[in-house]
């Protein structure tokens, strides 16, 4: 490991909106942990760190952290948490955040498969997921598959929100099959989120209002943005789809990448 990466790991334990308790204690005798919950503050993220009643909004796979920060100066009436594995990724929207004195940011870095470990039922009101990794070889690590929706239901209120916002084709078809399997209401959806058509609509504004380093990238390779909203309704029974997409036909940055965009 670079000298960079363990100055920011111990830089990062002298933040205060950093938890990082819960991604040292995921595996107990080699086995990912689960049930029940874990962590302390579960339950207890308006109380114990935010001291206020607001809404929480999660970043899943937030890397850098843009977007969280982002989207907590845009909304200083609700708290955000951002969310990853990547502590080296993390520290920059920590430190930031930390600098900036913002209040109403925090960043936990855990796996997102064990998200309700750290969040107690209806605890959550939204939740973004921005360019994550499509996962195209297996669905049950994507994001937006029936095996995290389980997981999101479980700690989202009823009928909270959960926002896509992708540049992959193959994601944005996944997750277009997933909602017309199971009838999550879908209150807005494009293929092209910077299509001048979508320029003034209401739908789209909040997707629209950040872009991050990522997505600027995206941008200028030609690729279009991706993006869905929905309702988090409780389902008691979700159906996994089962079909073939073609793979997208280029790869991530730091994934050697191959071919532009078509």
């Amino acid at each position: 490991m670079g000298k960079n990466k363990l100055k920011k790991f111990a830089e990062m334990e002298t933040f205060s909106n950093v938890f990082q308790c819960g991604a040292r204690a995921l595996y107990e005798n080699g086995q990912m942990i689960t049930e029940p919950a874990v962590n302390e503050m579960a339950g207890h993220w308006r109380d114990s760190y935010f001291h206020n009643d607001h809404p929480i909004v999660l970043e899943l796979g937030c890397g850098r952290g843009e977007y969280t920060v982002g989207l907590a100066r845009r909304y200083p009436e609700k708290n955000f948490i951002g969310i990853d594995i990547k502590g080296a990724r993390m520290w920059a929207g920590a430190r930031e955040a930390e600098m900036d004195g913002l209040k109403n940011v925090a960043f936990l870095r855990t796996n997102i498969e064990v998200i309700t470990s750290f969040f107690a039922p209806d605890e959550i009101d939204e939740i973004w997921i921005t360019f994550c990794d499509p996962q195209m070889k297996k669905a049950t690590k994507r994001l937006t598959s029936t095996y995290f929706m389980q997981r999101y239901q479980r700690i989202v209120k009823p009928d909270g929100l959960l926002h896509l916002k992708t540049d992959s084709p193959f994601l944005y078809t996944y997750t277009t099959e997933m909602l017309r399997l199971n009838p999550y209401p879908v209150l807005a959806q494009t293929d092209d989120l910077y299509a001048a058509s979508h320029a003034r609509d209401p739908k789209f504004t909040d997707a629209r209002a950040l872009q991050t380093h990522y997505e600027k990238q995206w941008l200028d390779r030609g690729l279009s943005i991706k993006y869905i909203e929905w309702k988090l309704t409780p389902l008691a029974h979700l159906e996994e789809p089962v079909i073939e997409i073609e793979h997208d036909s280029y790869r991530s940055y730091g994934r050697n990448y191959t071919s532009p965009a078509k």
